[in-house]
């Protein structure tokens, strides 16, 4: 069982940044693919960004691209999301959620293991 941890959520101005965090469990390797999702209200949940543990891939959502920036740190085993250039658009519940495989993919039903999320509010 993989364990997911997200936090670094929280309220800022549009303009600003935020980084989030995602502590994974020790169960995670190499073989596993860690994304970075999104859900608004009343709206579907969203990929927003992924890399392979390998660092050998990563992939953004045009929404996003430009702006956000994700990376890993093996030996912590921690993924971030640093976002930047934060528009009240981005607010959303952010989730963490990791697959097993090589390739960095954007559905939904593609991972298996979810954090609890971390609200991000982007006030105008």
């Amino acid at each position: 069982q993989v364990q997911l941890v997200e936090s670094g959520g929280g309220v800022v101005q549009a303009g600003g940044s935020l980084r989030l965090s995602c502590a994974a469990s020790e169960r995670t390797s190499n073989n596993y693919v860690m994304g970075w999702f999104r859900q608004a209200p009343g709206k579907e949940r969203e990929f927003a960004a992924g890399i392979s543990w390998s660092g050998g891939a990563i992939y953004y959502a045009d929404a996003v691209k430009g702006r956000f920036t994700i990376s890993r740190d093996i030996t912590k085993r921690t993924v971030y999301l640093k976002m930047n250039s934060l528009k009240p658009a981005d607010s959303a519940i952010y989730y963490c959620a990791a697959r097993y495989g090589d390739g960095v993919v954007p559905g939904l039903s593609e991972y298996k293991y979810w954090g609890q999320g971390t609200q991000v509010t982007v006030s105008s």
